[in-house]
Formats: C-alpha cells, sequence, structure tokens
C-alpha cells in the first residue's frame, strides 16, 4: 500500500509543477502549434490541437518509459 501512497505524492508534485509553469505563462506556445486546427467564425468557433495533443503524447509516453526502466 505505501507504492500508490508514493505514486500520488509524485503525481501530486509533478501536477504542482505543470500548474506554476501555466502561471507563468511559459506554456504560452502550447495549443498554438502548425498543424493545430482553429476555425473561427462570428457565432462559433472550433479548435482541434491535433499537434499539441501529439507532443504531449511523445512527451509522456517517453517520461513513462525512463520510469519503468529505473523503477
Amino acid at each position: 500500500m505505501t507504492d500508490v501512497g508514493k505514486w500520488l505524492v509524485v503525481a501530486g508534485i509533478f501536477l504542482v509543477v505543470i500548474g506554476l509553469v501555466a502561471q507563468t505563462g511559459a506554456l504560452g506556445w502550447f495549443g498554438r502549434l502548425p498543424g493545430d486546427i482553429r476555425i473561427e467564425r462570428p457565432n462559433s468557433s472550433f479548435y482541434f490541437p491535433i499537434v499539441s495533443m501529439l507532443v504531449v503524447s511523445v512527451v509522456l509516453s517517453l517520461l513513462l518509459h525512463v520510469i519503468r526502466r529505473f523503477f
């Protein structure tokens, strides 16, 4: 049961760090990458961040690969 507690603490620290980075504006580029689909009209808007989600997927996959390799 102590493993679950450790993972919850690590996940909480990770979320706090991401929150602090987002507050500083360092992620201002996120969602505006070339390839993200944005359609804006006077009455509606549509946004589909394809490339941004691919970047998130690759980064998380690499991070989990490193974590599994060392633990």
